[in-house]
C-alpha cells in the first residue's frame, strides 16, 4: 500500500474499450491508491474522447465508478480538461466527487508553488491547433453541441479526429512540441520554478533556464506506450511507470 504524504499526477491515458488492456492497467493503478495517497491529479484527455456528461458508456461507466471509489474512501481527486476531454462537466465533476481546473492552476506541492497545465496551450508554434481550440472553447458553440443528439456527437468527432490526425501527420514534431518561449512566459507570469504538464506525449524531466536561475519542467507520459505517474513527497519527485508503481516500486 502507498505510503501517506504523497500526491500523484498522471495524464493522456485516453482510455476507450478499444485498448482493453490499459482500462485494466487503470483499474489496477487505482485499487493500487486506496487509502494511500493525498491527492490524484489528471492533467488532462484521461478519455480518448468525451462528448459530454451523458456519454455513459459502459467504459466511462467503470471509470467514473472507480473515481468515486476512490474519492469516497478520503482521497482528493482533481481533474484538468484536456483537447479530448474538453466537455467535462459540473455533472461528472458530481458523481466522481473530484474537483474541476482551470486551464493553469497553481498549487503547494508541499511548500513549493507549482503551475499546473494539459500541455497544449504552450504549443504556441502550432497556430493552426490554438485556432481550432479557441473555436472549440467558445461557449455558445459547446452549448450547441451538447444539445445535439448523442449519436451525432459521437460521429461528429470521429470525423473530426480523422481529420486531425491527417493534419497532424504533416506537420514537425517541433511545431507540435512546447515552444520553450511560452514555457519561460507562464513560468515568469505565475512567479513558479515548477511546472507539471502532459499533452506533447514526450514525458521527461527539463531544466529551463530563466532569468539567471533554474526552473523544472516535468511532462508526464501518455498511456499509448509509455505509460507514467509522477510520485510526489515532501522531499522527492519521481517519475515512474505505472506498472512499477502498482508492484510497490515508489516505497
Amino acid at each position: 500500500m502507498p505510503g501517506h504524504s504523497q500526491t500523484l499526477f498522471i495524464s493522456d491515458l485516453h482510455l476507450c474499450e478499444l485498448r482493453p488492456e490499459k482500462l485494466a492497467l487503470f483499474e489496477q493503478f487505482m485499487a493500487r491508491l486506496t487509502g494511500g495517497i493525498d491527492a490524484l491529479y489528471i492533467l488532462g484527455d484521461l478519455f480518448e474522447f468525451w462528448h459530454g456528461d451523458d456519454d455513459l458508456t459502459d467504459t466511462h461507466l467503470g471509470i467514473i465508478n472507480a473515481l468515486a471509489k476512490l474519492t469516497a474512501g478520503g482521497t482528493a481527486v482533481y481533474f484538468q480538461r484536456g483537447n479530448r476531454d474538453f466537455l467535462v462537466g459540473d455533472r461528472f465533476a458530481e458523481v466522481t466527487g473530484s474537483h474541476l481546473l482551470p486551464d493553469h492552476h497553481l498549487i503547494d506541492l508541499y511548500g513549493r508553488r507549482a503551475l499546473l497545465m494539459h500541455g497544449d496551450l504552450l504549443c504556441t508554434d502550432d497556430t493552426d491547433y490554438q485556432r481550432m481550440r479557441r473555436l472549440f472553447n467558445l461557449r455558445w458553440l459547446q452549448w450547441l453541441f451538447l444539445r445535439m443528439p448523442l449519436a451525432f456527437r459521437r460521429g461528429l468527432s470521429s470525423r473530426m479526429r480523422h481529420f486531425s490526425n491527417r493534419e497532424n501527420a504533416g506537420k514537425s514534431e517541433a511545431i507540435m512540441d512546447v515552444s520553450p518561449a511560452s514555457v519561460i512566459d507562464v513560468l515568469r507570469k505565475y512567479g513558479v520554478d515548477l511546472l507539471i504538464h502532459g499533452h506533447t506525449h514526450r514525458p521527461a524531466m527539463h531544466t529551463v533556464k530563466i532569468d539567471g536561475g533554474e526552473a523544472q519542467r516535468i511532462v508526464l507520459g501518455d498511456w499509448y506506450s509509455r505509460e507514467s505517474v509522477l510520485v510526489c513527497r515532501p522531499d522527492t519527485l519521481r517519475m515512474l511507470s505505472i506498472q512499477d508503481y502498482i508492484k510497490g516500486s515508489s516505497e
